[in-house]
């Protein structure tokens, strides 16, 4: 795919109403088919009904195991557990990190409800950190939160992809002595001047939900380098006494500190999810090349227009693009103008300003069982900040047609 031939984003016709012109007829959520071969294994496995991944017999090797073996090998890490979502890794990931009911935890404001859902399913509370113009963790606001509140940990997430400068943000929570837990739903494939997201921080957890990077209808994979918390994630996630049948796991020794006071959350992943998960490993990197492609030709059909502001990306972030952001510096029935024409040529925009949630999509305001605090400058950004899904299946001149669709709908409605 050669983004260079994107065309350009056409201005819409003088008089032209913002709802004519041509229309997008791609669903930008449909997903790409799970490989062959992991169709092909699952039937197998329904076939002879073992589906879950520990068994009285044969049960080590299964797919769950040897999906964890892989995952942790592509990212250069000891080990990986596989769960039933990565909402589940989150909860899992706090708990290993010894976070007890009412802890302060630092997280980002700017991030999906499974986050600081997590925080609240461990009992803790969550402490929101600022987020900058660029969609990342503010890192002076970090600073100031980790002083006033006494927290520990920093559940951090990549937020729509975009990373934060991890050196950066090392250092900071290296001198305060806090821990780092690394939301990498979004991030899969991703790296930091090299590095791979997920193992930067004490833990990284990634998400297999159907609209990531690979799919297994619903799935998380928890990576860690650290002995003990390797051990309490197996426990947790619902070994039982079988945890012998991870090909990763630590020594006897250490699952003897943690067995007879760890609870069992029944937070496994199936060996169904992991064969369809398994296939699709391998097409990371082709599906990433095809990400970024798609993601740069919108970043062509976007720019200029006025009134759209869209995030700068550094150089050291190795970004997975799968959606894209942009801010509209509008006020809010104008942005509701805006995306109410783009929604009449079949350009389906989401919001992250919306006054109620909507779907996948809310934010810190939304969240009335946590105490958010101020967060004037997060409040700011996401008041015009909004979103696109990039469907592997899109193509280069539908990356043009809808700028042309933003360009037409924001003239129309700020002329």
């Amino acid at each position: 795919m050669d983004p260079v031939t994107t065309p350009a984003a056409a201005a819409p016709a003088q008089g032209q109403p913002p709802g004519d012109g041509p229309r997008l007829t791609r669903d930008l959520t449909q997903p790409e088919p799970v490989p062959p071969a992991g169709i092909a294994r699952a039937v197998e496995l329904m076939q002879s009904g073992r589906l879950h991944r520990y068994g009285e017999t044969g049960g080590r090797g299964s797919e769950t195991a040897l999906l964890e073996e892989e995952f942790a090998a592509s990212l250069g890490a000891r080990y990986c557990v596989a769960m039933s979502s990565c909402g589940a890794t989150l909860f899992v990931a706090l708990r290993a990190l010894g976070v007890a009911p009412a802890d302060p935890v630092l997280t980002s404001a700017f991030t999906l409800a499974p986050v600081p859902g997590a925080i609240a399913h461990a009992n803790a509370r969550a402490v929101l950190v600022e987020m900058t113009a660029d969609c990342t963790l503010d890192l002076a606001d970090l600073e100031r939160k980790a002083a006033a509140s006494g927290a520990r940990v920093l559940l951090l997430s990549h937020m729509r992809g975009h990373v934060t400068d991890m050196r950066a943000l090392s250092a900071v929570c290296e001198r305060l002595g806090v821990a780092v837990i690394e939301d990498c739903a979004h991030t899969m494939g991703a790296r930091w001047a090299g590095r791979p997201t997920g193992t930067w921080g004490a833990i990284g957890c990634f998400s297999a939900q159907t609209y990531k990077h690979v799919n297994s209808g619903e799935g998380g994979l928890l990576v860690t380098d650290d002995d003990d918390v390797a051990a309490q994630a197996i426990l947790m996630s619902g070994s039982y006494m079988l945890y012998g049948q991870h090909l990763l796991r630590p020594p006897e020794a250490v699952f003897e500190r943690w067995r007879y006071r760890t609870p069992n959350f029944s937070l496994r992943m199936s060996t169904l999810a992991a064969a369809l998960l398994r296939p699709q490993l391998a097409l990371l990197p082709q599906r990433a090349q095809t990400w970024n492609a798609l993601y740069a030709a919108l970043e062509r059909s976007l720019a200029g227009i006025p009134h759209l502001r869209l995030p700068r990306r550094p150089a050291q972030e190795e970004y997975v693009a799968s959606s894209i952001q942009f801010h509209l510096d509008l006020p809010a029935p104008a942005i509701e103008a805006v995306l109410a024409a783009c929604g009449a040529r079949g350009l389906h925009i989401k919001w992250f300003g919306a006054a109620l949630p909507v779907g996948f999509t809310s934010h810190f305001g939304h969240w009335r069982y946590l105490e958010a605090g101020a967060l004037p400058h997060t409040a700011a950004i996401l008041r015009g900040l909004c979103d696109v899904r990039i469907p592997l299946s899109l193509t280069l001149e539908e990356c043009g047609l809808i700028g042309e669709i933003v360009r037409a709908a924001i003239a129309g409605v700020a002329a």
